[in-house]
């Protein structure tokens, strides 16, 4: 599909990679990983045409279609969910747009035996001929499963998107991606805004996709759950492999010890060979040897090994004062926006030591109730902060409060009091800001780059309760690590909002879900809570399939068996009205046909237009019919 060939891209003089090669074709998942300003964006942008190489070239099959998903997405306002969805159609809604203008004119002419009207009859058959092949007759439910698969619900849709957060606006992007039918999809940290159950499902899905795929991601667990090749940039070089993430790193482990072995016995070899230049050259007798010996070392080809990144960051999070024994208490909490209620009287005690998470789909009030307790919004009900608790907070959006005109080392500089600012420098140090990269400017960071600034930052200022909000957005594999290992010898109180499934192991003690306006807690942590979750699944499922007789109110069994009736009746309607359409579908077809083989004779049978948009009509009233069927189904299922 694509050929990259010698691709090279300098910034500020200073390669970013140099002369890569790799091939993608069908069915390729590739993780693409790197350090933070590595130059994974940059690639993608490159891949997708939107950049230009300073060397090198990039080609590709005719016709092959490219998806990007990337990290900042801008829509247009006054679409809906399902209008901005739709847009991943542009030829099909194209197609609906004439099919709609031909048929509008058949209806409004009567010089049914012109010429323009027969040409009219057969652009209706070519125009509806191309929208059948293209899925017209599809799109619709496809979008609804993929919206839904996303975590998305029916009374969404309607909503406009600018009334969704900037997470819920990536999943419509992702969602029309999804809906393309693209060669080749590219996504920059498609599950940055996905919580655990979206991201399974974008797993399963992308499992199945044919086309070949190239994400950027720092989860581990992610990448070795979707991908079949790893791709990695490391100081301008890339290192490819047919394996996923954990398998990759095994691999490249494996193969710099053989280089360390092979250059080992290598250094041998030469070492004897110049120890026997050495001897041969001073007898006069054996000179001719001694040349022989010293062009075939020239001639050796030195065995190099590959140079690895291995800087990390250094992160430790001291406590300032220790704090009684309960840090925050909840009572009787609730907030709404508007006329929707987010949380509703939630009771939650945090004592000091415990690490907890805040787990959920999106909107469910997780990063609210984290709002609410650092003092940011207003709320029923009350918070009680413990005696010395000093509050930390990363918000999921920290980076953006960055301002974009200040260099790295005026943005601490700033930040900090007379009894930290000298070690500013030593700070930024510890998180890979170094030397001259001090005097960057923000705006020119890498996503990754900016989150571990905004950790920086946060550090001047003491704390002995953490609050942390998605903090690994962004962040590189190994930075995580690192965030994590930090995380657990922090000796504090740690409340974490996070998706990331492998950074949560063993991280937290405790797991509160967010649902449907409360909380429930599972004592363990993200593994436990998992296990639990698909025993819960598990026993609904069960419960819909075995027919377990149980002692229960005559209501309940009215209610029930008025249900199953209604359930009944729906199947039977939507079955009927499905053979229909496919009857009148079959009846339309055939009299395209014989329209396109002898259009004369055809239109001269009575009444022959009339019964022809009849057809047309009724068909377009069994659609809707089945749709509001199927709804009602889906609601009683």
């Amino acid at each position: 599909m694509l050929n990259i060939h010698n691709l090279s891209v300098a910034f500020g003089g200073e390669y970013l990679f140099e002369e890569i090669a790799f091939r993608l074709n069908g069915g390729d998942r590739v993780g693409l990983i790197g350090k933070n300003g590595a130059g994974k964006s940059t690639l993608l942008k490159l891949l997708s045409k939107e950049m230009a190489p300073d060397e090198g070239t990039i080609a590709m099959e005719k016709d092959v279609k490219i998806g990007f998903l990337k990290q900042d997405i801008d829509f247009e306002q006054g679409r809906t969910v399902l209008e901005e969805s739709y847009q991943a159609f542009a030829e099909i809604k194209s197609l609906e747009a004439k099919l709609e203008e031909i048929n509008t004119a058949l209806a409004e002419r009567t010089d049914y035996e012109s010429d323009s009207y027969h040409q009219l009859m057969v652009d209706l058959n070519d125009v509806t001929h191309h929208y059948e092949i293209l899925g017209g007759y599809n799109y619709q439910g496809d979008t609804e499963k993929v919206l839904l698969g996303l975590g998305f619900k029916r009374a969404d849709f309607d909503k406009l998107t600018d009334t969704f957060s900037g997470g819920w606006r990536m999943r419509i992007e992702l969602a029309k991606l999804l809906l393309q039918n693209n060669d080749v999809l590219l996504l920059d940290e498609p599950t940055n805004h996905l919580d655990i159950e979206s991201i399974i499902w974008l797993e399963q899905f992308l499992k199945s996709y044919s086309g070949a795929v190239v994400i950027v991601s720092h989860d581990k667990m992610f990448l070795d759950n979707v991908t079949n090749r790893t791709i990695e940039i490391s100081l301008g070089r890339i290192y490819d492999y047919p394996k996923p993430y954990t398998k990759f790193l095994e691999l490249r482990k494996e193969m710099k010890e053989q280089q360390l072995s092979a250059q080992k016995n290598q250094e041998k070899q030469i070492a004897q060979t110049e120890r026997l230049i050495e001897k041969f050259r001073a007898k006069s007798s054996k000179a001719s040897m001694a040349q022989s010996l010293i062009k075939k070392l020239d001639k050796m080809e030195r065995i190099e090994v590959d140079e690895e990144d291995n800087s990390v960051m250094n992160v430790r999070f001291p406590v300032s004062v220790n704090p009684g024994k309960v840090v925050v208490e909840l009572e009787n909490l609730s907030k709404s926006y508007g006329k929707k209620e987010v949380l509703r009287d939630i009771d939650l005690l945090v004592e000091r030591g415990s690490k907890t998470a805040f787990v959920g789909q999106n909107g469910q009030g997780k990063t609210t109730l984290a709002k609410i307790i650092v003092g940011e919004l207003d709320h029923t009900g009350d918070v009680k902060i413990g005696h010395n608790v000093q509050l930390g907070y990363f918000a999921q959006n920290q980076a953006e409060y960055l301002d974009r005109k200040k260099t790295i080392l005026d943005t601490m500089t700033d930040a900090a009091n007379e009894g930290n600012r000298s070690k500013v420098r030593d700070i930024l140090g510890s998180f890979l800001f170094r030397g001259d990269e001090v005097e960057k400017y923000v705006k020119v960071l890498s996503g990754g780059e900016r989150n571990r600034l905004a950790l920086a930052k946060m550090l001047l200022q003491p704390f002995n309760v953490l609050i942390m909000d998605e903090p690994t957005n962004h962040l590189d594999i190994k930075s995580k690590n690192v965030l994590k290992q930090a995380l657990q010898n922090f000796e504090g109180t740690l409340i974490l909002v996070s998706h990331d499934r492998d950074f949560l192991q063993g991280l937290t003690d405790r797991v509160y879900e967010f649902k449907e306006g409360g909380i429930k807690e599972y004592l363990g942590d993200i593994d436990f809570y998992l296990e639990q979750r698909k025993a819960d699944d598990f026993r609904k499922i069960e419960k819909g399939d075995k027919k377990v007789v149980q002692k229960v109110e005559v209501e309940d069994k009215e209610t029930d068996y008025h249900t199953q009736k209604k359930l009944k009746s729906l199947k039977n309607r939507l079955s009927g009205v499905e053979k229909r359409i496919s009857e009148l579908e079959k009846e339309i077809g055939k009299i395209d046909h014989e329209l396109l083989m002898d259009y004369d004779k055809t239109i001269s049978k009575p009444n022959f237009f009339d019964n022809y948009q009849k057809k047309k009509k009724n068909l377009e009233t069994l659609m809707s019919d089945w749709e509001q069927l199927s709804h009602e189904l889906e609601l009683l299922d």
